[in-house]
């Protein structure tokens, strides 16, 4: 599977074109922030606007009251980068700080078992978003970050979202399949389809990737009460990759984070 997949400008499609006529500020803003990836971090005024698909003169009307609001922070040479209060907010999303902070523990345990990849992700419309990631310094080379978005068809937590997504989520995955972008057994619609299946019966996904580097990953669904609300994974070198050991370790842990995330939404009641 492609776990090393690191969407950019060249990758998933850049959020936000140029602004309609009579578009509301907040999706005007948004897309300015959208602007920003994980290869572009600073970004000059100019760069900003055209990343963002905005008029100049709008795109500096809207990144000062972002710097204002704190959402942008403006350096010294005149570049602007993503502001605190962005990270400030962020850490209240449920599906985000709150499932990791949940998470951690477990993740910490599964880490110091295998000292590979420990990968946590959510699904966000027809991506993977990754929450949280644990690294052995020595762990096999990837390409990703937490923040970062991955595709639902090339990694191992991926294919667990995709595989209890809506159909009609599953459907478009399906009929848009790039072959060469997922692991190498699938290489058609209908190899995905049937993985997709394999992943519901078995709850897990496993698979191995030959390029750019040679890992493997085994994937388990993370669930509160009968809803998957994240997928957790271990990524590691494929040769000699253990996936008797790793694939129980990780199905026993992300049902232990199931268990304590269904029991906290209980206590919490239904206006928790």
């Amino acid at each position: 599977m492609n776990e090393t997949a690191t969407p950019g400008e060249g990758g998933r499609p850049r959020r936000g074109g140029r602004p309609a006529e009579g578009q509301p500020v907040i999706d005007c803003a948004f897309a300015l922030l959208g602007a920003f990836d994980a290869e572009h971090r600073a970004l000059p005024l100019g760069e900003l606007a055209r990343r963002s698909g905005t008029p100049p003169s709008s795109a500096l009307r809207l990144a000062r009251s972002l710097v204002r609001a704190g959402a942008l922070e403006r350096l010294e040479d005149g570049r602007y980068v993503v502001g605190l209060r962005l990270l400030e907010t962020a850490s209240l999303a449920p599906r985000g700080h709150g499932l990791r902070s949940v998470a951690m523990p477990y993740m910490e345990d599964l880490f110091h078992v295998t000292r590979q990849h420990v990968l946590l992700a959510v699904r966000d419309g027809e991506e993977a978003l990754l929450v949280e990631r644990l690294s052995a310094r020595d762990a096999s080379p990837v390409l990703y970050r937490v923040g970062g978005r991955l595709p639902l068809t090339a990694t191992g937590v991926g294919l667990v979202l995709l595989a209890f997504a809506p159909a009609d989520v599953q459907a478009r995955a399906v009929e848009g399949y790039v072959p060469g972008r997922g692991h190498d057994d699938v290489r058609t619609p209908a190899d995905l389809r049937r993985v997709l299946a394999e992943v519901r019966r078995g709850d897990h996904a496993s698979g191995h990737q030959s390029r750019p580097w040679a890992v493997a990953t085994v994937a388990a669904p993370v669930r509160q009460g009968d809803e998957v609300v994240a997928a957790l994974s271990v990524v590691a070198p494929s040769p000699g990759f253990p996936d008797a050991g790793y694939g129980p370790a990780v199905r026993a842990t992300a049902r232990a984070i199931s268990r304590r995330l269904t029991e906290d939404a209980r206590r919490a009641g239904p206006g928790g």
